[in-house]
């Protein structure tokens, strides 16, 4: 055995079958893995760089009848992907003498003769003179318009005052003078279209290399990527071999995101496969300061992304018997309705059931509805919660009430409150302002951009406070995905997720949000509807 391959000595039986690594609670095997990795990380020099903050990860592995453990990291750490204690990258693109590197750097010449050539005074030189030039086109055409305005009004108050006395000379001589003006408009641009061009000449020969060498740039950076892609060869439990360029293209007939391979998860397995080791259980964690975009918090533990890694474990999980997917799995707690009249049903969505119905064939608020009001039209789902979240929810019976409850949406004029216990202690009110948009590369995660993320907004109360946490009521202004969610939970939020938030957070019982206030106007009468059912954690 080596360095790398760590033995764990324990009495904790292992699990019957392998962690599902996109929905998990840590086996005591892999908190027991993780203790001693964060204790290493703890006692080396890599604190200092690790706290930054990255994602570790452990892996079980049973071999010749004993229990050991790998570690790893996501990407690089201190620069390196080969750190003693760690399993290294399942290819090494960092060898300076290396194929990757060697062409990188070539790329990066690239980019020197591309910074210099849009740094040459010249070029600068012309930017700045045709800048100046259509300055002051848009001037002299400007005046030149105002002096043909007010020749036109010298010409109507002539038409004006003379009528029919005006003479057909002196209506020739006003048609031509029209004519002329336009014409001289039509000149005036076309020598300033021919001065502008001649200024042009050396910025478009300068630009035209610009733009030869982004287009060389951008096919070696693709071919040196598709190379790349292609080093990584990822064993799966049968033996099999597969490259990531093939794996994402059978997945999803897609090209693998930058990083791909470079997760915790498959490095591990990698190592596993290749050295004959039998993966027992699986698990990863968050060291370190959190990221300015995701939430991630220190020492918590975390599901596998699904960008990058649900393609490449998708094929590596194959020969292992892994635990099921615990969102793919039927029950739950009834569907109430607490009101229902010909047009609208209020609902309590318990915790756990779909809005809308999913890849499975579990029941959802519509399934169950539909099967309900047989003679029901429309949509009926105006609004949803997430799988996890409970609470109420309006659902249509016609389709003239979903088009005009769906109105009072769109226009903010419904009114939702939620209940929400927080790890964490919390006083007063407040308001927090983070915008959010969707994080391709780990639907469904959301995570914060100030630049080109959507408004959010959430008005916050704190209610109580026991034993370390919240109880918070939560007033969405906005209606963006994980909206909530992420605004406890991110560090320039509340910093205190949401409890049994396995996305953001901790995983539980359940995740304890409840929509449990409604207001809206009733599509058929008229009349202000206001409906409340507290949850049973809301009872502090």
């Amino acid at each position: 055995m080596t360095d790398i391959i760590h033995p764990l000595n324990t009495t904790i039986e292992p699990p019957e079958r392998f962690t599902f690594p996109f929905c998990y609670e840590p086996h005591a095997l892999c908190v027991a893995a993780a203790d001693e990795v964060r204790e290493y990380i703890s006692a080396s020099g890599l604190r200092q760089y690790a706290d930054e903050g990255k994602m570790f990860g452990v892996l079980v592995v049973e071999h010749a009848g004993r229990l050991y453990y790998l570690a790893a990291y996501s990407g690089l750490l201190a620069g390196r992907c080969d750190l003693p204690f760690f399993v290294p990258s399942v290819y090494d693109a960092q060898h300076p003498d290396g194929v990757f590197k060697t062409r990188e750097a070539e790329i990066s010449e690239i980019n020197r003769c591309i910074d210099e050539l849009e740094s040459d005074p010249k070029r600068l030189q012309s930017i700045e003179q045709i800048s100046r030039h259509e300055e002051k086109v848009a001037s002299d055409t400007e005046a030149f318009r105002q002096k043909m305005r007010q020749a036109k009004a010298g010409r109507d108050a002539i038409r004006a005052s003379a009528g029919d006395k005006l003479t057909q000379e002196q209506h020739d001589r006003l048609i031509r003078e029209s004519q002329y003006m336009k014409a001289e408009l039509r000149r005036i641009k076309k020598r300033n279209e021919i001065i502008k061009l001649e200024k042009s000449l050396l910025l478009s020969d300068i630009d035209n290399k610009i733009a030869a060498l982004r287009q060389k740039r951008k096919q070696m950076s693709d071919e040196l990527q598709a190379w790349l892609f292609a080093q990584f060869d990822m064993l799966n439990a049968r033996g099999e071999h597969r490259n990531l360029i093939d794996i994402f293209k059978a997945f999803n007939g897609r090209t693998p995101p930058a990083g791909a391979g470079e997760c915790c998860a498959p490095k591990m397995l990698q190592y596993a496969y290749v050295n004959g080791l039998h993966p027992v259980c699986m698990a990863e964690f968050w060291w370190g300061a959190s990221p300015k975009s995701e939430v991630r918090h220190h020492g918590r533990y975390y599901p596998s992304c699904r960008g990058k890694c649900l393609p490449i474990l998708t094929h590596m999980l194959q020969g292992l018997d892994v635990d099921d997917d615990p969102q793919a799995l039927d029950g739950g707690a009834p569907l109430d309705t607490i009101y229902e009249d010909g047009h609208i049903a209020v609902v309590c969505k318990p915790a756990g059931m779909l809005s809308v119905p999913g890849k499975s064939a579990r029941p959802s608020v519509l399934s169950i509805m539909r099967e309900r009001c047989p003679d029901a039209t429309g949509p009926m789902i105006v609004h949803r919660l997430d799988m996890a979240t409970s609470g109420l929810m309006v659902v249509a019976k016609t389709e003239e009430a979903y088009h005009n409850l769906q109105k009072q949406f769109l226009s903010r004029s419904v009114t939702k409150t939620y209940g929400a216990l927080v790890d964490g202690k919390l006083t007063g009110r407040g308001v927090v302002l983070l915008p959010l948009r969707p994080d391709p590369l780990n639907r469904p995660m959301q995570v914060v951009d100030r630049e080109s993320g959507k408004r959010a907004m959430t008005i916050w109360r704190a209610v109580a406070g026991q034993g370390g946490k919240t109880l918070l009521e939560l007033l969405p202004v906005t209606g963006r995905t994980h909206q909530l969610r992420v605004h406890c939970a991110h560090r320039d939020g509340l910093n205190a997720p949401i409890a049994g938030d396995e996305l953001y957070g901790h995983k539980a019982d359940r995740l304890y949000l409840h929509a449990y206030r409604i207001k809206f106007t009733h599509p058929a009468t008229g009349e202000e509807m206001i409906f409340e059912r507290k949850a049973d954690f809301q009872h502090l």
